[in-house]
């Protein structure tokens, strides 16, 4: 059976949704610039080998519509390569990369762009291009039921009592908060780790690490961004510890512990390992095993638990065989929740930094995570890590990879 493996993986710098540093590019075209990347450091692939480019996105729709893989695949001149959007939310172009391998075990072609973007900037008011803000209306359902839930209208536990959409809308906030009341996680730890997602970031930025991962993008006036516009410098436990929380008046999730809203994109090119070696290419990393798992909408944030779990047990593995980790940060609570829950040692969790100082566009993450964790295990000369997040609506997913070169 052949083996899925990683040839080329390249990631966009992360910008703030709304106000940051792509915030006026389409998301098509900051797609487009990605893959054509990824497929620039493999200039012995001929294109029109390319079997399919699947397309990771949190929310497709406005200029994300229209199946956003096939406009990417024309915007580059592929008018012969076939898209397909997947929507799996924050785990999107982990799926995609799951989709890949599936296709390559099963003998149903050798090359796949795993890829993924998303826009936030894009919907973040009315509409996109005249076309109705489905995400601008989910933000309102939740922020009203922030509000009744904070006036004693709503149990958390269930907002389905109260006749409203079902419970897979929940805000992502107020799982967050639930996850705090159900595992005892404190204020002070979920500041903490806040702060070290950022200074570890800081860190990494200041060794070059960001840099070796990340293509510049080219906006419409030929400004160049090549930085994350996120992480803050000389971010301090006592200056995150001020700020109020968010999403209940006496919660623990702050703007410090949580990740923010996010545009970017990121593309990998995965191949059989019969390819790679036809093509003479040296590949980053074999993709071991995946899994994806269920659990209540109210405490999405825990889902890494069981989907570590089943991704290890499909690889013939433990905790103990895998050297790092990579544990999207959408909250502190929910890493901090996960770990402690797998046992895991936290030295081995997101030495880089993670989203809460990186940032999250759900549909790019897992393709940014694969491309972090592949660069954090050569940079230790590490072999095996896993990739895994929470995913709105009550999932998780893990990857495991093993890393090649």
């Amino acid at each position: 059976m052949p083996e899925a493996v990683i040839v080329s993986a390249v990631r966009s710098p992360i910008g703030r949704a709304g106000k940051g540093s792509l915030k006026d590019i389409r998301p098509d075209d900051l797609a487009a610039q990605m893959v054509a990347a990824a497929l620039a450091k493999i200039p012995e692939l001929d294109p029109t080998e390319i079997d399919d480019l699947m397309m990771g996105c949190g929310q497709p729709g406005g200029q994300s519509g229209y199946n956003i893989a096939k406009v990417v695949a024309t915007t580059l001149g592929y008018d012969f390569l076939p898209g397909v959007t997947v929507n799996r939310y924050c785990s999107s172009s982990l799926q995609t990369t799951r989709m890949a391998m599936h296709a390559i075990r099963a003998g149903e072609g050798d090359v796949f762009i795993s890829a993924g973007v998303e826009s936030v900037s894009s919907f973040s008011t009315g509409t996109a291009d005249g076309w109705p803000n489905t995400k601008n209306a989910l933000y309102a359902e939740a922020q009203a039921r922030t509000e009744l839930g904070a006036q004693g209208g709503i149990a958390w536990s269930d907002p389905r009592e109260a006749g409203l959409i079902p419970d897979v809308y929940i805000g992502m906030g107020q799982t967050a908060e639930n996850v705090a009341s159900l595992t005892g996680i404190s204020r002070e730890d979920q500041d903490r780790w806040g702060v070290r997602s950022q200074n570890r970031a800081e860190e990494a930025i200041n060794r070059g690490f960001f840099a070796k991962e990340i293509t510049p993008v080219t906006l419409a006036d030929g400004t160049v961004v090549s930085t994350d516009d996120g992480p803050r410098a000389g971010t301090s436990y006592e200056k995150i510890s001020q700020l109020k929380p968010v999403f209940r008046p006496d919660g623990s999730v702050t703007a410090g512990n949580a990740c923010p809203l996010n545009d970017g994109a990121a593309a990998l090119v995965i191949m059989s390992d019969t390819k790679a070696k036809a093509l003479g290419l040296t590949p980053l990393a074999r993709v071991v095993a995946t899994a994806a798992t269920g659990l209540s909408p109210e405490i999405m944030g825990l889902g890494p638990i069981e989907a570590v779990k089943k991704a290890l047990g499909y690889a013939k593995m433990t905790t103990s065989d895998i050297d790092l980790y990579e544990i999207n940060e959408a909250f502190a609570v929910q890493v901090l929740g996960s770990a402690r829950a797998l046992d895991l040692d936290e030295d081995k969790i997101n030495v880089s930094g993670g989203a809460i100082a990186l940032g999250h566009p759900f549909g790019m993450t897992g393709a940014r995570i694969t491309n972090t964790l592949i660069n954090n295990l050569r940079e230790q000369d590490k072999t095996f890590g896993v990739e895994t997040m929470c995913v709105g609506g009550g999932q998780g997913m893990a990857m495991v990879l093993e890393r090649l070169s």
